[in-house]
């Protein structure tokens, strides 16, 4: 019976560092939907998800469906969940606004903090092995300290992750935060209306690789494994309006359910 009843939960796929993996975790959390996580490492996590209609993560393998993207996902929860824990609001406005600033994390800084974090981090093997290794299973974690050296090649192909690149990502990650800092100058408590939503999930998640925050919910590099000129830009982003609001977001509304 037991099986029987896990085989009805729901099924995250997903690389555990991922802040597109730990916008799905949140918002299944949040919402009390109980779930199994099936965390790969990368590359690795293709024998999962090639079958369920794609190589990215996070995939959510569902009774009603397959959803293959953090948002379509976050929709699919909030279209079952009674309206007090909604994370889209009901008046139409507001719902755009929401999901215009979603929209602007998903596209411009969640490929920014990733680049970024990866141009810096990718180097230190045994940090990274152990990060992606997060909650893989066992077999899985001996195979992809071997193949380490051509999945990092892999990784730094696929998103160009370079000097150049991670300099124009660090410029972008700061437009945003400028723009999320205009929009808290009024001291609102939170990005659109007077209820934490879909948009303040997003920006908090896609902005934890420049943040580092403590109640993330997978591994992240300890403070003395950065190096010093990564170390310092994450301070700076800290100080930030958008930084210290992210981080209160986390603080705050991590592990809050509703």
């Amino acid at each position: 019976m037991q099986d029987r009843s896990k085989q009805k939960l729901p099924r995250l796929i997903t690389i555990s560092i991922s802040h597109y993996c730990e916008k799905a975790r949140w918002a299944l959390e949040r919402l009390n939907v109980p779930y199994i996580e099936e965390r790969h490492a990368p590359l690795l996590h293709w024998l999962a998800t090639t079958p369920n209609g794609g190589r990215s993560v996070p995939v959510l393998v569902t009774e009603a469906g397959t959803f293959t993207d953090s948002t379509e996902i976050l929709q699919y929860l909030d279209g079952m969940s009674p309206v007090s824990t909604k994370l889209y609001p009901a008046d139409p406005e507001l719902r755009r606004e929401v999901e215009k600033l979603e929209d602007l994390f998903d596209r411009r800084l969640g490929p920014s903090t990733r680049v970024w974090f990866y141009f810096y981090m990718l180097d230190n093997r045994d940090v990274m092995v152990r990060l992606f290794c997060d909650g893989v299973e066992s077999v899985e974690q001996e195979l992809f300290a071997i193949v380490f050296p051509c999945v990092r090649e892999a990784m730094r192909q696929a998103m160009n992750v370079k000097a150049e690149s991670a300099a124009r990502s660090h410029q972008e990650i700061r437009n945003i935060f400028e723009t999320v800092n205009q929009l808290l100058a009024d001291g609102r408590r939170y990005l659109v209306g007077d209820n934490f939503s879909a948009c303040d999930l997003t920006f908090a998640c896609l902005a934890a690789p420049v943040l580092l925050p403590t109640e993330y919910s997978a591994r992240l590099p300890e403070s003395n494994e950065l190096p010093g000129e990564m170390a310092q830009a994450i301070a700076q982003f800290r100080e930030t309006p958008a930084g210290a609001y992210a981080l209160r977001l986390f603080r705050e509304e991590r592990f809050s359910q509703h």
